[in-house]
């Protein structure tokens, strides 16, 4: 992997501290709610089909009271793409090399009243450089309220960047978070955006706000729902969800196939899979 460019620097560098700051928001929530529970960070290196040095990343996975299992992922990876999978990345079709750094989160919750959430950012190098990322809200059992205030903070963020963000990669989301066998969405949505290039420092503003706007909002979600009574019929309903979430996650999500098909680290890429799904 060549060594990292100023831009790319800077971007691994905010994932790596933003993936700081969400770590030590929910590990403040566990320690609210009686546990001692925190990140458990394993490093990974990736070797390139290339022979040369691919980079790697850390694989943080917490598992606690409230946080049945979360994951913050944040990688720099880079090399030599295969030569099939080259011709489906965005600038790669002509030269292969590749350089990637972000960060992944998902989080399954104990409680079925408190949503599951993803969220990524990711900074993307070919023959042209690009970012996308997003974040959507997923519970088994939605609250109004709850999908307002996740939606109205990704529209603060949006709108202060691009009035025209927001009900554009809002659609998107809807569009992109589907399960076409199952004609149902994964969730209640967000925001989905790629190639967001041109301008770098614009773009890198943007990507930083969304990252901001969801270490904002999730939590006061979580502990708004976190001290909730559920019954055994509302946890049945939560792992019958969880099994559309796996569908999706192993059928059709983008970062999924990406991680897979680069080398990446397979813990790490299957972490968003729930701790237990049940299929009638």
């Amino acid at each position: 992997m060549p060594p990292l460019d100023t831009e790319q620097a800077a971007a691994r560098t905010w994932f790596e501290e933003l993936r700081g700051s969400i770590c030590a928001a929910f590990e403040a929530i566990e320690r609210d709610a009686g546990s001692d529970a925190a990140f458990d960070a394993i490093a990974w290196d990736r070797a390139d089909p290339s022979g040369e040095p691919g980079g790697g990343g850390v694989r943080g996975v917490m598992k606690g009271r409230v946080f049945e299992k979360v994951g913050v992922n944040v990688s720099t990876v880079g090399g030599v793409l295969d030569t099939g999978f080259a011709g489906t990345i965005r600038g790669a079709g002509e030269d292969p090399r590749f350089v990637a750094t972000g960060i992944s989160l998902v989080a399954h919750m104990a409680n079925p009243h408190v949503p599951a959430v993803h969220m990524n950012c990711r900074f993307l190098t070919t023959t042209t450089r690009w970012f996308g990322g997003g974040a959507d809200l997923n519970p088994p059992l939605p609250r109004k309220e709850d999908t307002d205030a996740f939606h109205a903070a990704l529209k603060a963020a949006c709108d202060a960047h691009d009035p025209g963000y927001y009900p554009r990669y809002k659609q998107w989301a809807d569009e992109y978070f589907y399960i076409p066998h199952r004609q149902v969405h994964r969730g209640v949505g967000g925001i989905f955006f790629d190639h967001l290039e041109g301008d770098f420092a614009a773009d890198f503003a943007f990507t930083q706000a969304v990252g901001r706007a969801f270490l904002d909002v999730y939590p006061r979600i979580v502990r708004a729902r976190m001290d909730e009574a559920f019954t055994p019929a509302d946890v049945a309903a939560r792992d019958a969800w969880r099994g559309r979430y796996a569908e999706f996650n192993l059928v059709y999500d983008r970062g999924t196939s990406f991680g897979l098909k680069t080398g990446g680290n397979v813990d790490a890429i299957l972490m968003s899979l729930p701790p237990v799904a049940t299929w009638s």
